[in-house]
């Protein structure tokens, strides 16, 4: 079967049930597992990262969206030769990838009509049942199935694990400049790992807020987690911010216990990696020698991260 993933969860997903081989086409964002990267890359982004800060890239994606522009280019002559029988889309967020909407024009002029799956989860539940649709839409029902009691069951083992220790107060952070409160799936995450976030709301969007909010909150742990950065392009971030007068400083000063997490692989795709996440989460929350943490999924902030020199990240 020709599949085309236009949703780096939904590719992940693929990818668990074996059938990373039939990927004909993903979104420029589909870089894991290595498996994918075979597959011609179909979309990608109007806005380029790159060196831009926080402010930068949230300037000119309001900018585009007020404008009624598209966020992100999809090559329709690449896509038309891939000639996909399946395509994964989303309607979840509009500013993170293709929506169904774009993909009209070219779905009309593929020779047969493929079936479009298109993914809007709020919270774990949602994509657990989306690992099921993914799969009965490829034919994998039963590895769908499978994959799903997998995920429920680890679920299950880091929520026993948190149970009997006391639950630190949690602010999550989904965007530096200006400062956003995750929520969807993130809140539960939090809570299934053994902590209570203070501020964000299960199964709802994303919203702005401040650092007066923050403070309010009184929070035992601040985790920073920009949408799709890894640690070390968050930390280059965060010194870009320090250095031309940023909050980071006193930020430490007054919640020692604030961690940088890999956001891009662990929390902001809807996919199996969040049940790392959640173990990640628990490790951070309750800490024990026997499960130090790996500084490229998550780290704990110092003042002297921010004397590094910013590197450019590869991804």
């Amino acid at each position: 079967m020709k599949i085309c993933s236009l949703v780096p969860g939904a590719t992940e997903i693929i990818a668990k049930l074996g059938l990373a081989d039939q990927l004909v086409a993903i979104s420029h964002e589909c870089d894991y597992p290595a498996s994918v990267r075979h597959a011609p890359v179909v979309v990608e982004p109007v806005v380029g990262s790159g060196a831009s800060t926080s402010r930068d890239i949230d300037r000119a994606v309001k900018e585009l969206v007020a404008s009624g522009q598209r966020v992100y280019r999809l090559n329709i002559p690449r896509l038309l030769e891939a000639e996909p029988e399946v395509i994964l889309t989303q309607d979840l967020c509009h500013v993170c990838a293709v929506t169904p909407d774009q993909l009209t024009q070219a779905i009309e002029s593929l020779p047969a009509t493929p079936q479009v799956v298109t993914l809007n989860p709020a919270s774990l539940s949602d994509i657990l049942q989306d690992v099921e649709r993914i799969a009965r839409a490829v034919g994998a029902e039963a590895r769908g199935q499978a994959l799903v009691q997998s995920l429920r069951a680890g679920l299950a083992q880091v929520r026993s694990r948190a149970t009997a220790a006391a639950r630190p107060r949690v602010v999550c952070l989904e965007w530096l400049d200006p400062l956003y409160i995750p929520g969807h799936w993130v809140p539960e995450m939090v809570a299934l790992a053994g902590g209570e976030d203070v501020l964000g709301n299960p199964d709802q969007p994303s919203r702005e807020t401040t650092w007066e909010e923050v403070g309010e909150a009184n929070p035992d742990l601040l985790l920073v987690m920009p949408c799709g950065y890894p640690v070390q392009r968050t930390l280059e971030e965060l010194a870009r911010v320090e250095r031309t007068g940023g909050p980071w400083s006193t930020v430490l000063a007054q919640w020692p216990a604030t961690y940088v997490v890999d956001a891009a692989a662990y929390f902001s795709r809807p996919g199996p990696r969040l049940l790392d996440g959640v173990e990640l989460l628990a490790d951070i929350f309750h800490p024990s020698p026997s499960r130090p943490l790996d500084p490229e999924k998550a780290m704990q902030l110092s003042p002297s991260l921010f004397a590094l020199e910013p590197q450019h990240d590869a991804r």
